[in-house]
């Protein structure tokens, strides 16, 4: 079962990603219901939100098992929507490993606080799937073109000081510490902060006409690579990849 666990610190809400026997991987419930999580919490009048991860890791990324849905797809993006757009500052307490789904919900966050085990991993390359076009523009605006060509096209990851020192972290710490960091967010004027978010959204990531990009990322999902990386899961052997 996908579960949330949700705690109320005051102003801040504290969203935990609970499932730990699967290192917290999303699936198409579990991002229904942090969704809904984060919906329920701007509602509630919560200024501030922190996410993190119950057990070792923040988010170990897609449930390979509903990964290649478009279910999923379709929920992932709702998600990370609704992450970014929320009119209030949102603070993912990366606890552990951040991997693939892991790392785009971190990135969808205002800020990044990271413990000693964070890493950051985009590994779509070893599975023959792809990111859309708003992940890889946000990863290399944050992260730097650098860092999101080597997480993208050699599948590095990245530990928690590589993310410090290149932007993608904002601090250093504990999930309690970003709690605290958050708590004092929630003495701002809201309004102020819900228009300096959309503005700094809007400056950061101007419309981007992407049709083409669109088309090449589908193109992705439709390939022979993409069945072949599926495939090969089921069999429990390596991909081989023709580009097709």
């Amino acid at each position: 079962m996908s579960v949330i666990q949700q705690t109320r610190r005051d102003r801040v809400v504290l969203l935990t990603l609970d499932r730990p026997e699967k290192h917290n991987a999303l699936n198409t419930e579990l991002c229904h219901r942090l969704r809904e999580a984060v919906d329920a919490a701007v509602d509630g009048g919560a200024r501030a939100i922190v996410l993190t991860g119950n057990g070792r890791s923040f988010c170990s990324g897609a449930d390979l098992d509903e990964v290649y849905t478009a279910d999923f797809r379709g929920a992932l993006y709702a998600l990370l929507r609704t992450v970014v757009h929320a009119p209030l500052p949102v603070i993912a307490a990366v606890n552990g490993a951040a991997i693939g789904a892991g790392t785009q919900l971190a990135i969808a966050a205002d800020f990044r606080v990271v413990a000693p085990t964070a890493v950051f991993g985009v590994p779509t390359a070893r599975l023959g799937l792809a990111v859309d076009p708003w992940t890889i523009r946000r990863l290399a605006l944050l992260a730097g073109n650098g860092t999101a060509r080597a997480l993208l096209l050699a599948c590095d990851q990245l530990d928690a000081p590589g993310a410090l020192a290149g932007g993608l972290a904002d601090r250093a710490g504990s999930t309690e510490q970003a709690v605290e960091w958050a708590t004092g967010m929630t003495e701002l004027a809201p309004l102020t902060v819900a228009y300096s978010k959309q503005v700094l959204n809007d400056v950061f990531e101007p419309h981007l006409d992407a049709a083409h990009l669109n088309v090449a990322f589908e193109a992705c999902w439709a390939s022979e690579d993409f069945a072949e990386g599926r495939r090969a899961r089921t069999e429990r052997r390596p991909p081989v990849f023709q580009g097709k």
